[in-house]
C-alpha cells in the first residue's frame, strides 16, 4: 500500500499518517536517500518481520528518487509518502494517477478566505471600462489568494448585476464561465486566467 499525502495543513497530514501508521513507524527523510535506497526502503525486510510501515517526507525534493516513485508501487509495506508539494502536471504525478487502485493521492489544505469586499471592487471596475485597474488589484493579492475563490466570488458580483437586467451582465457572464470552465481544465495559472477575463470584460460596451 502506497499513500501520498501533500498541502500546508500539517496537523491533519499527521493525524492521517498516525491514523494509517499507527503510533510505531519508520521515519525516512527522502532528502537525504538515494536511488539506490529505493529498493531496501519499499522491498527490503526488517528485523522484526517482512511486514513494514514507512513515512518517506519530502521525497519530491529528491528529483531522482520521486521519478523512481511510480516504479514501487507493488510495494508489500504500507508506505506513505508525505510530499511538501505536488505539481499536478508533472510526469509523476499523471505516472501515478494512472495507476488507479494501487495507491491512493490525498491533499490537506487549510481553509481558504477570500475577501469578497475586494473581489466586487474587482469585478465593478473590469464592468465600469476599467479591466487594466482591476488586472492590478488582482496582482496585489495573487501570492496569497485562492484563485477559485476569488473567481466565485467575482462570478457572483457579475451575476447580481444580470439579476438587475444590465446589459452587459450576459456577456460578462459569458466570459467568466469560459474561464471558470479553462481554470478547471488546463494547467494554465488560474490568476493569468481571471486577468485576462477582466481585460474582456472591460472591453464590453
Amino acid at each position: 500500500m502506497i499513500k501520498v499525502f501533500y498541502g500546508n495543513d500539517r496537523q491533519k497530514t499527521q493525524a492521517a499518517v498516525d491514523k494509517i501508521l499507527g503510533k510505531d513507524y519508520e521515519v525516512i527523510e527522502g532528502e537525504s536517500i538515494s536511488r539506490d535506497d529505493m529498493a531496501s526502503i519499499f522491498y527490503g525486510t526488517s528485523l522484526f518481520g517482512d511486514s513494514r510501515k514507512i513515512l518517506l517526507k519530502n521525497l519530491n525534493e529528491n528529483k531522482e528518487c520521486w521519478e523512481m516513485l511510480p516504479n514501487y508501487l507493488d510495494t508489500t509495506h504500507d508506505v506513505v509518502v508525505w510530499a511538501s508539494a505536488l505539481d499536478k502536471r508533472s510526469v509523476v504525478y499523471k505516472a501515478l494517477a494512472k495507476k488507479g487502485a494501487n495507491i491512493e493521492i490525498k491533499e490537506f489544505t487549510l481553509p481558504v478566505k477570500v475577501d469578497k469586499f475586494l473581489a466586487f471592487n474587482i469585478a465593478d471596475e473590469a464592468f465600469a471600462g476599467r479591466g487594466a485597474k482591476a488586472v492590478k488589484m488582482c496582482e496585489q493579492i495573487e501570492t496569497t489568494d485562492d484563485p477559485y475563490m476569488m473567481m466565485g466570488a467575482i462570478i457572483s458580483q457579475v451575476s447580481k448585476k444580470l439579476e438587475m437586467r444590465n446589459k452587459k451582465a450576459m456577456r460578462a457572464i459569458k466570459i467568466l464561465a469560459k474561464a471558470d470552465m479553462d481554470m478547471k481544465s488546463t494547467a494554465v495559472d488560474g490568476w493569468k486566467i481571471i486577468k485576462i477575463a477582466l481585460l474582456e470584460i472591460g472591453q464590453l460596451k
